[in-house]
Formats: C-alpha cells, sequence, structure tokens
C-alpha cells in the first residue's frame, strides 16, 4: 500500500488494452492512480506533460518499442524508475536496459506478489532519488559520531544525509567491524523517527525459539518460564526504528516471519492468536553476500527485496585512505580520559605500525589496540610496544630490509586470532566475543586458513 496522504501516480505502457486494464485495476486496489499509455510513442508524450512516480512497460509494442521510449523517458525525467516488462524470448533486451538504467524487469506472465515488492521497491527509490535533488548539504550538516575523512567515508556521509530523512528500509553491509551499528544510529538520529525508541536485535546471538521471542514477544505462558505478557522489539521500537544486525544469520523459518512482519505491519506474539499493529523503519546490517545466499537458497529472495531497498556499503579500514591515524588520534584520547591517563606524545614508530597494518578486524580491532596501548603504556608517552604482537610483528615482516616477504592479508588476520584464542585459553565463544565476529564465522575462518595450508584440520 502506499504511504497515507501520499498520491502516487503510476504509467502503464502496454498496447494490450486488456492486460492494461487488468494492470491498472489492481493498482487501484493497491491505493496507487493509474494512467495508460497504449504504445511508446504515447508514453513518451504522457511523461513530457505531468510527473510519474514509476512507469511499468513492455517491451514489444507495435508503433514505439520500449528501448526506444526507455530512451526517451531517461531523458526527459532522468530520476523516474522505469520497470519493464517482457517475455522470456526478450529477457536479452530487458537486460540490456537494465544497463542503461532501468529498475528492474519481470517476465510475462507476471508474478504478481513480485511486481508488487518489485514497485514498492522503485518507489523507495525514486523517494530517495527526490530526496538527493532537493538536498543542499545534507551530509555536512548530519549529526553523527562517524570519523573519516576518506572519499569512501565522504560518499558513505553523504548517501546517509540523502537516505535519513526517508522512510526508506535500508540493508547495510559490511566487514565485521566495520561500523555497521554507527551508520543505523546515525540514520535513526537524521530521521523524523529521532524521537521515537532505536531498538537493536542481534540477530545472530540468540537461538531461533529466543529470537521469535525476542522479535515478536510472548503470550503469559506461552512456554516454560513466560510467566507474563512480554512486548517484543517490533512494539517496543513503534514509530522508532528497529536495527535487525546480521540479518543473514536468521533461518528460513524466521525469514518468513520476518517478512510477514514487514508486508502486514503487524506482529503476533508467541502463544498469541492476535496481531499487534506496528508502525517501524527497518534497518538491517549484514557482513554476507546475501545476493549469493539468494542464489545458494540460504536467504528468501522476497525478504531480500523488502530490506535491500537502499544498501549502503560502509568500507573496510583498508580502503579508508588516511582513516587510521584519524580514528586512532580519536580513540587514544578517548580511553586516555576513559583510564585517568596522559599521553604527553605517541611515538612516530607507533603511528607508523598502525597505519601500516591491515587491520582486517577493522575499526573494532584498532580501538581495542589502542586501548589495550594505552591500558599498557609505561610513563606518558604512547609507543609501538604498546600495541598488539601481531601489529609489531606485521610491521617487522614489511620492513624493507627484512627478507621475508609481508605477512598476506589472511595471515595477519589469522595471527589476531590465533593470539586472541592463547588470551582466551582457547574458549572460542569469548574469542569470537573480542573480535567482534560469530563463533560460527570465527570456525569458519580456522577452518578455511587450515585447508590453505593442507591441513584438513
Amino acid at each position: 500500500m502506499s504511504p497515507q496522504n501520499e498520491q502516487v501516480d503510476i504509467l502503464v505502457v502496454d498496447d494490450e488494452q486488456v492486460h492494461r486494464y487488468m494492470l491498472c485495476s489492481m493498482f487501484r486496489e493497491w491505493g496507487y492512480n493509474c494512467v495508460e499509455a497504449d504504445d511508446g510513442d504515447t508514453a513518451v508524450a504522457v511523461v513530457e506533460r505531468r510527473d510519474f512516480d514509476a512507469v511499468l512497460m513492455d517491451v514489444k509494442m507495435a508503433r514505439m518499442s520500449g528501448l526506444e521510449a526507455f530512451a526517451h523517458i531517461k531523458r526527459i525525467r532522468p530520476a523516474l524508475p522505469v520497470i519493464i516488462m517482457t517475455a522470456f524470448s526478450s529477457v536479452d533486451d530487458a537486460v540490456n536496459l537494465i544497463k542503461k538504467g532501468a529498475h528492474d524487469y519481470l517476465t510475462k506472465p507476471l508474478d504478481f506478489e513480485r511486481l508488487r515488492l518489485t514497485l514498492e521497491r522503485a518507489l523507495d527509490h525514486h523517494r530517495v532519488e527526490e530526496r538527493k535533488q532537493d538536498a543542499q548539504s545534507d551530509a555536512g550538516a548530519l549529526i553523527t559520531s562517524i570519523i573519516g575523512n576518506s572519499p569512501r567515508m565522504q560518499e558513505l556521509l553523504e548517501m546517509i544525509g540523502y537516505v535519513a530523512p526517508t522512510e526508506a528500509t535500508v540493508l547495510i553491509s559490511g566487514e565485521s567491524g566495520t561500523g555497521k551499528e554507527l551508520v543505523a544510529e546515525t540514520l535513526h538520529r537524521n530521521s523524523e523517527r529521532k524521537d521515537k525508541p532505536f531498538i537493536r536485535v542481534n540477530c545472530a546471538a540468540l537461538a531461533e525459539s529466543l529470537l521469535e521471542s525476542e522479535l515478536f514477544g510472548h503470550e503469559k505462558g506461552a512456554f516454560t518460564g513466560a510467566d507474563k505478557q512480554r512486548d517484543g522489539t517490533f512494539v517496543q521500537a513503534d514509530e522508532g526504528t528497529l536495527f535487525l544486525d546480521e540479518i543473514g544469520e536468521t533461518s528460513t523459518a524466521m525469514q518468513v516471519k520476518l517478512l510477514r512482519a514487514l508486508q502486514e505491519g503487524e506482529v503476533q506474539r508467541v502463544g498469541g492468536d492476535k496481531p499487534v499493529v506496528v508502525d517501524v523503519r527497518i534497518i538491517a546490517a549484514t557482513n554476507r553476500d546475501l545476493e549469493q545466499e539468494v542464489e545458494q537458497g540460504n536467504f528468501r529472495e522476497d525478504l531480500f527485496y523488502r530490506l535491500n531497498v537502499v544498501t549502503l556499503e560502509v568500507p573496510p579500514l583498508r580502503e579508508r585512505d588516511g582513516d587510521v591515524e584519524l580514528l586512532a588520534r580519536h580513540f587514544i584520547d578517548h580511553f586516555a580520559r576513559k583510564n585517568r591517563r596522559t599521553v604527553e606524545s605517541v611515538s612516530n614508530d607507533c603511528m607508523r605500525h598502525l597505519t601500516s597494518y591491515p587491520w582486517p578486524g577493522n575499526v573494532r580491532e584498532l580501538e581495542n589496540a589502542i586501548e589495550r596501548g594505552i591500558i599498557l603504556m609505561r610513563g606518558n608517552h604512547l609507543t609501538e610496544k604498546s600495541l598488539p604482537i601481531q601489529v609489531q610483528k606485521h610491521f617487522a615482516s614489511s620492513e624493507p630490509h627484512e627478507s621475508s616477504r609481508p605477512a598476506t592479508l589472511q595471515e595477519a588476520e589469522m595471527i589476531l586470532i590465533h593470539q586472541t584464542l592463547k588470551e582466551t585459553d582457547g574458549n572460542k565463544s569469548e574469542a569470537a566475543r573480542r573480535l567482534g565476529i560469530t563463533r560460527k564465522t570465527l570456525q569458519n575462518k580456522l577452518q578455511k586458513y587450515a585447508e590453505s595450508n593442507g591441513n584438513s584440520g
């Protein structure tokens, strides 16, 4: 359904009258206004006269093909999302239009649920694009704790400025430790919902039965220990923002329940039979490639479409030129105050160690390294000797006079993992917590490294 009090105009372009009528009837049921065009040339003329929020257009038409009409429409309204309808025999034409800027394509006969999801996604994209055009200097006016002057981070901040004031669902992708939760918090703090709750759920931290209760709540007596009714995080976040961290770790069964909640705007407590209406903005995050997970059958395609309205990619620290020193000095000041220490100077060698290390654990690993350094430093001068051993070893191995080759990113990562396991007496759960990854991810990294070295153990 279209947002309340918002008029949404859809243009349907098809030379088959019955197909146009059927589509427009359905769109009106969904709450949209619908205008028909019987061929590509008619569509171009209509778009020249009035604004639309989205176009649904056939490829094969009698007078002007969808390919020609699309080229004209993009010149007239570059930001207008165009969804292509095509028979299987014309999929190549549709893919070619995607490369030229079409929003998506659907094959005939149409899957109406897929059409609805695709259309909603296109409309949300359009709202974001309109926000981009209207924005003056939103990125500079952001309320944020994000630190970074590198081009990649400035691009990210600019996108946050565009997206935050909208109601668009956002999927944040990035490696563990890059700061995805901070991005989610920044989106909330700069949204119209900023005075309402921001609720975070780590989907990887709870067993499926506990996660269901955490998200949707439960009725009294729903299971052993449920001695009273409890609201889930969807209800707790009502009118605010719900941040679903590590969404890629959820089971297929849980994905079905999440999809239903997102589609219907309501949840049902465990053990209950009455739906509870909720109004929440969803922000999700993952360190997985969800498109690949969809292809492999591990993640539902329809839920992916629901979440992937706007994607924000948080770059790894190794791709943020110049940001390591900026972040390091911020963390030095922070942890010096926190631990009541005075740092009169930071040695040049210490900073060279920090900026040469690849930081496989990203910002979280850098933060932990600085905190350790502040706690262990002798006197009031921070030197490289207070840094973690893996940082010192990496610097030594990469010195120009050394004959040995520099450590690879994987080797540096494994040095960190083995050092952390040593510090935790082999406790993988605790090591994973300190590294900012899940136990499963830690196990996978150990297995992958063992296999690459010819050891199945």
